[in-house]
């Protein structure tokens, strides 16, 4: 009863060996490092692919480490839809700069530097 009325509820008044929710010790862990190093592919034009299967390609002026991308002259490739024949390049869509988050990409790829091959699981006619 000698604590009474110093601290209030939950406070750090008095002692501090009950029920917080502070952190004890200190930055004792090592800090996280990114999954991706996006930083070699600033202000490098990139190639984005979304879940949904919306594809984009712009110069990525930012990222954060949940891969929420700021990308500039972005535009957006509108391709035919599944099973209809391919005849033409295609399409693009200009959207300026843009915020694009991060849970909702699947692929990042540079525009320069990489090869497309076929898909070995589909069966070749």
């Amino acid at each position: 009863m000698a604590d009474r009325g110093r601290g209030g509820r939950g406070g750090s008044g008095g002692n501090s060996r009950g029920r917080g929710g502070g952190r004890a010790g200190g930055d004792d862990k090592p800090k996280r490092e990114a999954i991706l190093d996006l930083a070699k592919f600033a202000d490098k034009r990139v190639r984005v692919k979304f879940m949904g299967g919306r594809e984009i390609t712009g110069i990525l002026k930012g990222y954060d480490q949940l891969l929420n991308l700021v990308m500039d002259e972005v535009e957006e490739i509108i391709r035919e839809p599944e099973g209809a024949t391919v005849t033409s390049p295609p399409k693009t869509r200009s959207l300026g700069l843009a915020v694009i988050r991060g849970t909702s990409l699947v692929v990042i790829n540079p525009v320069d530097g990489y090869e497309e091959i076929a898909n070995p699981f589909i069966n070749q006619q």
